[in-house]
C-alpha cells in the first residue's frame, strides 16, 4: 500500500479551511455545515430515505474535515423517525491529524459536541479501513485512508447514498473519472441516489454511462446548479437484513466472547455455550498476552491484519472498563545486525506516525528498558498487554440482557432441525443445550471435533508460559520481545513464554519448557532471573488453532466438496453455520476485528476490511486452487 501523507490545512483570507495539496477550499465561504445540509443530505432526500429503515448506507469520496460526517450523524440524531443502524463509509488521500481537524471544527460551534467524539476517536495515521463507533453503536463511520481512485474498489459495501465531495475535477480530476463511477454502481443498492456539488460535463458523462440517471437542481449560495442522480438497474439487494437476529455461539474464549459482544451490541440474542466452568480459561487462559501489531516492510496482508486488529482490540478495551490491559509499550529488538537494519529500513519505508511505531537504536532502546542491550530495533508506544480472561468476562458482561451464557456446558454434537432450520448443541446423552438459526464456532482447537467442521486446515499447537516472581530481575516497565518476550509484573507475576510445538498433547508443565522461555530471554538479558531455575517454576499450558497460513479463519462455513474452479465469494455456504477460528498465538490482536467482521457478514453491512483482507480470512480459502 502507497505511503500516506498528511493533509495541510490552511485559511483563505476571509477564513475559509483549505488545502494545501490541491489548492482549493474544503467548503463554500458561504457556510460548511449549510452546504452539506443543502447538497449532500438535501440532494439524497435525507433524512427521508432513512426514515424507518433497519440499515442506511452512505459512501463519501472525500472526508476533508468530516463536515458532511457530523451534518449527517447530527441529522440522524434528531430525527425521531431515523433508520436503526446508520453506516457512514469515507475515503480519504490526505486525511488530517486529530489537531487540525479541532482547528476546522471550530467554526462550527453547533456540531461541537460531535466533533469532540470525532476527535476522541480519531485514529492514527496509518493506510487501510479504520471502523469508529458512536451512539452506543449505532453510527458506524467506516474511513479508509488511501486514494480513492485505487482504493475505492477495495470496500465490499451495499451503497443507499453517494456524497461525491472530493476537490474539484480541474485540481483532482483523478477523483471524477470513468473508472471511479464504475465502482460506485459496483456497490449500489437498489434506488441508490448521489449529489455532488459538481455539475463539470466529464463527471456528467462518466455518471451517466454508470447507469445513473441525473437531475440538476439549484446549488447552494451562489452556486447556480448542483448535480444529483439515482441508480438505474433493479437488481435485487445483494445485502439482505437478517430473517432473525438470534445466534448461538460455540465457545467463551477471545473469539468468541467478543464475537458474542458485537452480535449483542448489534441488538442480537446470543447464547453461549462453554464447556469450562468460566469464560477464558481454555486457550484464552494466560494471565496477560501481548497486544502489538506486526509490520512489515512491503505491508503485506498479515501486516495489514494486524495493525487493524491492534486498533481495533485498543478501542473496544476502551468501552470494556473490567477489562484488564495497560499501554506500557513494546520493545521488538533485532536478532542480529542484518535485522536490526532491516528493522530501521521498514520504519523509514512505511512512514507511519511515530505514535504507531518508531526505531530505536541501541542507546535509545537501552534508555527505554533501563538495561545495556546490544541491539535496537522497534518501539511501540501504545502496544502493551491484556488479560484475555478479563476481555472475555467483561465482553459478556456488557450485555446481560442480550448474552446468555451457560458454562460447564459441553456440546458433544450438532444437528439441524428440518422442520425449522435451527442449529442445535447436543450433550453427550443427547439433551438439547440451545439452539438458534445462526450457530458460530468459536471453540478453538475443538472445532474440528464437530463433522461440519472437521475439514477446517487447524492444527492444535501446545504452548507453555512460565510465570516468574515479581522479584526476579530486572523489573520491566515496558513489554520485551527479541527471542522470546517479557511482560512486566501483572498480580505480582512477571509472565514469560512461550514456547511451541506441534503433535504434542501434554497437558502439564515440563521443566525442560521453562527452561527454554528462560533461556530465549537470557540471550537478550543475561542475567535475567538470575537464580530463578525451570524446576521452580510456575506457568500455564494452552493449546492454540493454528492454521496453513497463520491467518485467522472468519466467514460462513464452506462445504468441503465444493466445487474449487470457482471465485472465493461465489462458493456456497452452509446455511447458518459461521466461525470465528484460527486466531493462533495472535488471539487477543484478532479478537475485535474478527467479531466485527462477523458482524458484517451477518448484518450484510459494508466489511470493516479491505475485499483482499477479507477474502484472506475467509474459510473457503483453502478449498480453492492453490490454496486461495
Amino acid at each position: 500500500m502507497p505511503k500516506l501523507h498528511p493533509g495541510q490545512l490552511d485559511f483563505t483570507a476571509d477564513g475559509t479551511p483549505c488545502s494545501v495539496v490541491f489548492g482549493d477550499v474544503y467548503h463554500s465561504a458561504h457556510g460548511g455545515p449549510a452546504q452539506a445540509r443543502h447538497v449532500f443530505l438535501g440532494g439524497n432526500d435525507l433524512p427521508t430515505r432513512w426514515q424507518g429503515r433497519q440499515r442506511f448506507v452512505i459512501l463519501e469520496t472525500g472526508f476533508g474535515l468530516g463536515l458532511n460526517f457530523l451534518a449527517t450523524w447530527q441529522a440522524w440524531r434528531d430525527d425521531p423517525r431515523r433508520c436503526r443502524r446508520l453506516h457512514f463509509v469515507s475515503v480519504e488521500k490526505h486525511p488530517l491529524t486529530a489537531a487540525d481537524l479541532a482547528r476546522a471544527h471550530r467554526a462550527w460551534p453547533e456540531l461541537a459536541a460531535l466533533a469532540g467524539e470525532l476527535q476522541r476517536r480519531w485514529p492514527p495515521l496509518t493506510p487501510g479501513m479504520h471502523r469508529l463507533y458512536f451512539a452506543d453503536g449505532q453510527v458506524v463511520l467506516t474511513l479508509l485512508f488511501g486514494d480513492a481512485a485505487t482504493e475505492l474498489g477495495s470496500i465490499d459495501a451495499s451503497v443507499d447514498a453517494y456524497y461525491l465531495d472530493g476537490f474539484s475535477p480541474a485540481q483532482n480530476p483523478e477523483l471524477w473519472t470513468p473508472r471511479l463511477c464504475r465502482g460506485l454502481a459496483r456497490m449500489a443498492a437498489p434506488g441508490a441516489t448521489l449529489s455532488t456539488w459538481s455539475v463539470a460535463g466529464e463527471v456528467r458523462a462518466a455518471l451517466a454511462a454508470a447507469e445513473f440517471d441525473l437531475e440538476k437542481r439549484p446549488g447552494f449560495a451562489g452556486k447556480r446548479q448542483m448535480l444529483t442522480g439515482r441508480f438505474r438497474s433493479q437488481r435485487p439487494d445483494r445485502r439482505p437484513l437478517p430473517a432473525e437476529r438470534r445466534a448461538m455461539v460455540i465457545g467463551a474464549g477471545v473469539a468468541g466472547s467478543t464475537a458474542a459482544h458485537r452480535l449483542a451490541a448489534a441488538g442480537w440474542q446470543v447464547t453461549v455455550l462453554e464447556e469450562k466452568a468460566a469464560a477464558g480459561d481454555g486457550a484464552s487462559g494466560n494471565l496477560a498476552g501481548m497486544l502489538r501489531p506486526l509490520p512489515s516492510a512491503d505491508d503485506n496482508r498479515l501486516a495489514r491484519l494486524t495493525r487493524a486488529g491492534f486498533f481495533a482490540t485498543r478501542a473496544l478495551l476502551e468501552t470494556l472498563p473490567t477489562a484488564r490491559w495497560s499501554a506500557c509499550g513494546i520493545l521488538h529488538l533485532a536478532r542480529e545486525a542484518e535485522h536490526e537494519a532491516q528493522q530501521r529500513r521498514t520504519v523509514e519505508q512505511l512512514g507511519l506516525p511515530p505514535e504507531f511505531f518508531q526505531f530505536a537504536d541501541r542507546e535509545a532502546a537501552s534508555a527505554r528498558l533501563k538495561q545495556p542491550l546490544r541491539r535496537g530495533g522497534w518501539w511501540f508506544p501504545t502496544a502493551g498487554w491484556a488479560q484475555p480472561p478479563s476481555l472475555c468476562r467483561a465482553a459478556l458482561a456488557a450485555f446481560p440482557e442480550r448474552i446468555d451464557c451457560r458454562f460447564s456446558s459441553a456440546v458433544a454434537a450438532l444437528e439441524r432441525n428440518a422442520d425449522n432450520g435451527e442449529w442445535q448443541a447436543l450433550a453427550a446423552d443427547g439433551r438439547l443445550l440451545a439452539a438458534a438459526p445462526v450457530l458460530v464456532m468459536a471453540s478453538g482447537v475443538a472445532a474440528p471435533r464437530f463433522a461440519q467442521f472437521a475439514h477446517l486446515p487447524q492444527r492444535a499447537a501446545r504452548g507453555q508460559v512460565s510465570h516468574l516472581p515479581s522479584s526476579a530481575a530486572p523489573a520491566l516497565e515496558v513489554a520485551l520481545f527479541q527471542f522470546g518476550y517479557a511482560l512486566p509484573v501483572v498480580d505480582g507475576v512477571r509472565l514469560i513464554g512461550a514456547t511451541s510445538s506441534y503433535d504434542d498433547d501434554e497437558p502439564g508443565l515440563r521443566a525442560k519448557d521453562h527452561a527454554e522461555n528462560l533461556a530465549a530471554l537470557r540471550l537478550t538479558l543475561p542475567d535475567f532471573a538470575a537464580g530463578v531455575t525451570p524446576e521452580d517454576l510456575p506457568g500455564r499450558v494452552g493449546f492454540r488453532p493454528m492454521s496453513p497460513d497463520r491467518l485467522p479463519i472468519v466467514g460462513p462455513l464452506v462445504p468441503p466438496d465444493t466445487a474449487t474452479n470457482r471465485r472465493l465469494r461465489n462458493l456456497p455456504a452452509t446455511p447458518g453455520l459461521w466461525c470465528v477460528q484460527g486466531f493462533g498465538t495472535r488471539g487477543i490482536v484478532w479478537s475485535a476485528l474478527m467479531a466485527d467482521l462477523l458482524l458484517s457478514y451477518l448484518e450484510g453491512e459494508p466489511l470493516p476490511l479491505e475485499r483482499d483482507l477479507a477474502d484472506a480470512v475467509h474459510p473457503g480459502r483453502f478449498l480453492l486452487h492453490g490454496g486461495g
